[in-house]
């Protein structure tokens, strides 16, 4: 059975959407907020998430950003933000889908249909937290420690930490972490990765000068091991 999480804070939506989908066959699962959203996500793994956009604690692009370090469970925005700037910012940010309010049950159906059919074939087992050794990386929420000890790491250490974790195993080219983490104008600084590496090697590598996690492959980038 499909199961779909749904994310809204007006219990009436939440209500109505899940008499309606389990009485189409779906699993439902819902959250009132963007904590137990993200929570639930990673923990009981929906195949489908039906987000709202204004969540009392988080707004839903951070949610969606947060799912999206670790997680491509398609995500269909349900809101009753119209702006064609809030759309672009909710699709830039991770999400499959929009669909504005008021909405039609048959419409949103349909476009669960379709979500679920994109992702049929694609590889299961998102993973928001991962262990390599004595590290425990949070994908999630977008920490990590060490030993049990909480490693703070600056925006720009994590995002190279993240995207090579998201590809643990796998080399990741100069050009594309600079890319990601700098932008697009910066794909030739070598040198800022030289230097963040080093950064990072010194938080989280047991022995910095012999790394067993954050891996140099010479003059191609760099591969996560755990």
């Amino acid at each position: 059975m499909t199961r779909v999480l749904v994310v809204d804070d007006d219990p009436q939506i939440l209500r109505a959407l899940k008499i309606n989908l389990a009485a189409r066959g779906y699993t439902v699962l819902v959250a009132s907020d963007g904590t137990k959203a993200l929570h639930v996500a990673a923990h009981d793994h929906p195949d489908v998430i039906v987000l709202d956009l204004g969540l009392p604690d988080l707004d839903g692009t951070d949610v969606i950003s947060g799912l999206r370090g670790w997680s491509t469970t398609p995500i269909i925005v349900l809101s009753a933000r119209t702006d064609s700037g809030d759309k672009v910012e909710a699709l830039d940010a991770g999400a499959d889908d929009y669909i504005t309010k008021p909405f039609g049950m048959d419409e949103l159906l349909a476009r669960l249909r379709a979500a679920v059919r994109r992702v049929s074939s694609r590889p299961t087992g998102d993973e928001a937290l991962v262990r390599a050794g004595e590290l425990c990386i949070d994908l999630a929420a977008k920490q990590v420690s060490r030993d049990g000890m909480l490693v703070h790491l600056t925006p720009t250490e994590w995002g190279i930490l993240e995207l090579l974790v998201r590809h643990r195993g796998k080399l990741v080219s100069q050009r594309q972490l600079l890319g990601e983490v700098w932008g697009p104008r910066y794909q030739t600084e070598s040198h800022y990765l030289r230097v963040y590496l080093a950064q990072l090697r010194r938080k989280l590598e047991p022995d910095a000068s012999h790394p067993r996690y954050l891996i140099t492959e010479p003059g191609m980038g760099y591969r996560f091991r755990s």
